[in-house]
C-alpha cells in the first residue's frame, strides 16, 4: 500500500479501535423496550430511584426516615421478612452516629456462607444532595435484581442477605454497626457492594481483598459478567486515595472480602444538589444490573467458605474478555522482555539494520516529547486555573467542561509529538526511534513489579512492540497489517487511562495523561513516524486542540444544571458574644457578596475556626453580624474527680434547639483514655488510648435531638481546653435569619459544613466549685482560674 493511503488507513484504524474500546465499556440498551419480569429492568429500577431521590435524605433528616420506611415496605412487597437494627458506633476520626440498618434474608438449601448484597441508602449531608446516583442507583439495582431473582423462583444453595446500610456518608457507621454488632456478619462469606462517585460513565469493579486476590479474580471471571470494566492498577490507586466504602469496613473489621462496583464520571455532581434523577445516566445504572445478575446467579451456588488466598493476580478487561495472571509473572515477563530486546538490538546492529546514532537520536526525541508534554501539561493547567479562577470553586477538581480540556490536552500532545518526530527517514530508521523508549519502559515495568505490582499488565504493550521490532529485524521488511494488529493491545491497555486519570483524580492530573500519551506515541513510533504529512497532522491536532479550548471557554460559566457551589455559615460565639458570617468560598458571587461585601480574607478569624473539609478547604471570609442569641446547649459535668494522678470525667451535652451535628475539639497534646461517647468506643482505639488526628475529638451526627454523653479520663494536670461547635442544618429555613434563596445557577458547596447555624463555646463545668481544697485540679475556664478539687460527683 502506498504511504499516503497507508497513513490514512492507519489513522482510521486506530480511531475505530479507540471508539470500540470506549463503546464496549458500558451497555447501550434501548430503554423504550419493555423488559420481561424475569429479567433486570433499568426502567423499573429507575422508579425506585425516582422515589429515593425526591428530596435530600441525610442522616438525621425527616426524609431519611421516609426513605427507610419505603425500603422496608419494598422488601416486604418482595415477600421478605425485614429486620432493622439501630446502634451507636464510633469510627475512624471519632465519627459517632446512631445508624438504622435495614436487612432481609433469603434462605438457601445448604448454606456454606452467606452472600451479602450491600448498598447504603443515606445521602450526603450539608449539600442538599438527593442521592440519586450515590446511592439511590445502588439500592434500586439490588431491589430490582432481587425482584427478578425471586420472580424466577431460582433454587440456590447459599443464603442471601440484603443490607441497606445507614450513615455511610458520614463515616461508614452503618457497615461498622453490622460487622461489629450483628450476628449475621459472622456468616457472611462474600459482599457485593454498589456505589457511585459521580452520575455517569462506566461502572468500575474494585476488589477488597484481605491478602491475595487470586480467588476473587478467578470467581469473577467464572461469573462471566457482560461489560466488566476493571484492572488491578485501579485498586492499587484506590487504596492510596482518601476514599473508602462500606466494604472497606467489612474487610478491615470483619475480614470479609468482596467487590465494589462504582461509576465515577460527571464527578462534579458527586455529593451535590445535582445528584438527582435528571443527571443520572441510565446506562450507568444498567451496567450495575449487568454486574448484579450474573454474579448473583453464580455466587448463590459457589463455595463461599474460603475465598482467601495468598497469591495476587494482575487483571484487566478488554473489549472481548477479562484477562488475569499471577503477579509473579510480571517480573519474569519484564526481565525476559529486557533480554529479548537486548538480543534484538545486537542482531540489528550486526545486520546494520539499527544504528547507534539513530537510537540515541530517538532517545533525545523521546525525552524531548516527555518533557514538553509533561511540563506544558502541568503548567498549562496552572495557567488555566489562573485565567478561570472559578474552577477552584469545584472541590472535586473536575470542572463541568473538564472533558473538553482532556481532549484539548491530548490533541496538543499529539500535535507536539508529530511535530517532534517530523523527519524524512528511510524505512529502517523508523525502528531506531522506538528502541530507547521501549528500553526505558521495560525498566519502568521492572520497578513497578516491586512497588506497584497492580500495574503489571503494562508490560504487555512492551511485548507487542518487541514483536513488531523482531519481525522487521528477522525479515528486514515491514508488515503493515501485522503492525496495526499489534497496536490493538497497546491501545486497549493504555488509552482508557488517558481519560480515567483526570476523571478519577482531577484535572490537575492532566499532565500524567499527556506523559502517558507521549509514551504510547514513542512505543508505536515505528508506525507513527512512517506517516506522511506529519506537519499537516500536527497542525490538524493543534487546530482540534484550539477547538476544544474554545468549547471549554464557551462552557466555562455556571448555569442551571451546572451550578456554582457556594457556602454560608452563621457562627455565634457564646463565650465572646460575637457573631459572624463565614464562608469557604474563594470567589464571592452576587449571593455571598450580600453577606461579605468588601470583607477581606481574615486569617485571624480563620485560625480560630477548626473545621476543614475532605479536600482541606479552610474558611476564607468572615464578616461580623448581629448576634441572634440562639440558644446554646446545656453542658453538665456529671462527674469530675481525681484519683491517682488521673482525672475522670463524664460530660452530658444537651441541645436546647433542633440540631444536627456536634464537633468537639481539644489541643493535640491532650491524651484521652477509655473514651466513650453514648457508650460507644472507637473502632480505631489502641487499647485504652483514644486515637485521634489533629485537634478533633468527636463529630456526632444527632438524630432526634438525642444528647451526647462523653466519658473518659486523662492526666490530672492537663489543661483540656475543650471546645464545642453545635450545628443545625437549617440556616436557609430559619425564620431568625431570612436568608435569601440562591440563584437557580447556584448550589450548596459539598464536603464542608454549610447552610448551618453554628454555636461555638468552651466546654466548662456546670457547677460552682469551692475554694481552699486539698488536691489541686486545673480548671480550664477564664473565670475559674484558681485551683480546686471536686470532693464528689456532682450534677
Amino acid at each position: 500500500m502506498k504511504k499516503p493511503y497507508a497513513s490514512i488507513f492507519s489513522f482510521a484504524f486506530i480511531a475505530v479501535i479507540i471508539f470500540w474500546i470506549f463503546f464496549s465499556m458500558t451497555p447501550h440498551f434501548d430503554f423504550s423496550v419493555n423488559v420481561i419480569l424475569s429479567e433486570f429492568s433499568t426502567n423499573r429500577a429507575l422508579e425506585h430511584v425516582k422515589v429515593i431521590s425526591k428530596k435530600p435524605h441525610y442522616v438525621g433528616s425527616e426524609n431519611h426516615k421516609v426513605i427507610a420506611t419505603y425500603l422496608e415496605s419494598e422488601l416486604k412487597n418482595l415477600g421478605l421478612e425485614v429486620k432493622t437494627e439501630d446502634a451507636f458506633t464510633m469510627v475512624d476520626g471519632g465519627v459517632l452516629v446512631k445508624s438504622h440498618n435495614i436487612m432481609a434474608r433469603i434462605k438457601g438449601t445448604q448454606n456454606s456462607k452467606c452472600l451479602l448484597l450491600l448498598s447504603h441508602y443515606d445521602s450526603a449531608p450539608h449539600s442538599k444532595s438527593k442521592g440519586a446516583s450515590d446511592n439511590g442507583a445502588g439500592v434500586a439495582a439490588i431491589l430490582e435484581g432481587m425482584r427478578a431473582f425471586i420472580h424466577n423462583n431460582t433454587s440456590h444453595k447459599n443464603d442471601i442477605i440484603i443490607l441497606f446500610s445507614d450513615a455511610e456518608e458520614v463515616g461508614l457507621n452503618g457497615a461498622a454497626a453490622f460487622v461489629t454488632k450483628n450476628k449475621w456478619a459472622k456468616e457472611v462469606g462474600l459482599v457485593i457492594n454498589f456505589e457511585a462517585r459521580g452520575t455517569s460513565g462506566p461502572s468500575y469493579m474494585l476488589m477488597e481483598a484481605n491478602n491475595g486476590n487470586s480467588a476473587l479474580v478467578k470467581h469473577f471471571q467464572s461469573a462471566k459478567t457482560e461489560f466488566p470494566v476493571a484492572n488491578s492498577l485501579m485498586y492499587s490507586i484506590y487504596k492510596m486515595l482518601p476514599n473508602d466504602t462500606d466494604l472497606t469496613i467489612f474487610r478491615e473489621q470483619g475480614k470479609i472480602q468482596g467487590f465494589n462496583f462504582a461509576f465515577i464520571d460527571s464527578h462534579y455532581n458527586y455529593h451535590t444538589a445535582q445528584d438527582d434523577l435528571q443527571h443520572l445516566d441510565k446506562n450507568s445504572l444498567a451496567q450495575q444490573g449487568t454486574y448484579l445478575m450474573p454474579l448473583l446467579k453464580y455466587f448463590v451456588d459457589a463455595d463461599l467458605k474460603n475465598l482467601n488466598s495468598n497469591d495476587d493476580f494482575v487483571y484487566f478487561n478488554t473489549p472481548v474478555n477479562f484477562i488475569s495472571y499471577p503477579f509473579s509473572w510480571t517480573l519474569y515477563l519484564s526481565i525476559a522482555a529486557l533480554l529479548v530486546l537486548i538480543g534484538l538490538v545486537f542482531v540489528g546492529l550486526g545486520k546494520r539494520i539499527l544504528n547507534i546514532a539513530e537510537v540515541v537520536r530517538g532517545l533525545l526525541l523521546f525525552l524531548l516529547s516527555i518533557v514538553i508534554s509533561g511540563v506544558s501539561g502541568f503548567l498549562l493547567w496552572k495557567l488555566i486555573v489562573l485565567v478561570y479562577p472559578q474552577y477552584k470553586d469545584i472541590l472535586h477538581g473536575f470542572t463541568y467542561n473538564g472533558h473538553y480540556y482532556i481532549y484539548a490536552f491530548l490533541a496538543i500532545t499529539l500535535a507536539v509529538n508529530f511535530w517532534i518526530y517530523d523527519r524524512k527517514l528511510r524505512p529502517k530508521e523508523h525502528y531506531n526511534f522506538g528502541i530507547a523508549p521501549l528500553f526505558i519502559w521495560i525498566l519502568i515495568n521492572i520497578v513497578l513489579s516491586f512497588y506497584l505490582p497492580g500495574a503489571g499488565f503494562f508490560i504487555i504493550p512492551a511485548w507487542c512492540c518487541i514483536f513488531i521490532l523482531a519481525y522487521y529485524i528477522i525479515t528486514q521488511k515491514s508488515n503493515f497489517l501485522f503492525q496495526l494488529i499489534l497496536t490493538i493491545p497497546v491501545l486497549v491497555i493504555f488509552v482508557p487511562f488517558l481519560i480515567m486519570f483526570p476523571v478519577g483524580l482531577g484535572l490537575k492530573m492532566l499532565f500524567v495523561s499527556t506523559i502517558l500519551l507521549s509514551v504510547i506515541f514513542a512505543l508505536l513510533s515505528p508506525i507513527f513516524v512512517n506517516f506522511v504529512f506529519k506537519k499537516w497532522i500536527s497542525a490538524f491536532f493543534f487546530t482540534v486542540a484550539v477547538g476544544f479550548f474554545i468549547q471549554a471557554h464557551v462552557n466555562s460559566n455556571y448555569e442551571f444544571g451546572k451550578a456554582k457551589p457556594n457556602s454560608l455559615l452563621y457562627v455565634q460565639d457564646s463565650d465572646t458574644g460575637k457573631a459572624n458570617w463565614v464562608t469557604y468560598d474563594l470567589n464571592l458571587d452576587v449571593w455571598t457578596n450580600k453577606f461579605f461585601g468588601n470583607a477581606k480574607n481574615n486569617s485571624s478569624e480563620i485560625a480560630v475556626f477548626p473545621l476543614s473539609s475532605k479536600y482541606n478547604s479552610n474558611v476564607s471570609y468572615t464578616a461580623s453580624t448581629e448576634n441572634k442569641k440562639i440558644a446554646s446547649p446545656t453542658v453538665q459535668f456529671l462527674k469530675d474527680s481525681v484519683a491517682q494522678g488521673k482525672r475522670y470525667l463524664k460530660i452530658l451535652i444537651t441541645p436546647n434547639r433542633k440540631v444536627n451535628r456536634y464537633d468537639i475539639f481539644a489541643p493535640k497534646n491532650v491524651m484521652l483514655n477509655n473514651f466513650r461517647a453514648n457508650n460507644a468506643k472507637s473502632l480505631d482505639s489502641k487499647g485504652n488510648i483514644f486515637k485521634r488526628s489533629g485537634s478533633t475529638i468527636l463529630r456526632y451526627y444527632v438524630i432526634d435531638n438525642e444528647p451526647l454523653l462523653l466519658e473518659f479520663n486523662t492526666k490530672s494536670n492537663v489543661n483540656l481546653n475543650m471546645e464545642l461547635l453545635e450545628s443545625s442544618f437549617d440556616l436557609m429555613e430559619n425564620a431568625a435569619f431570612k436568608v435569601p434563596k440562591r440563584e437557580n445557577w447556584m448550589m450548596p458547596l459539598p464536603f464542608v459544613l454549610t447552610d448551618a447555624v453554628v454555636i461555638k463555646q468552651k466546654i466548662r463545668p456546670s457547677i460552682i466549685l469551692k475554694k481552699d481544697t486539698i488536691l489541686p485540679v486545673k480548671i480550664y475556664t477564664k473565670k475559674l482560674h484558681k485551683k480546686y478539687i471536686i470532693k464528689k460527683d456532682t450534677i
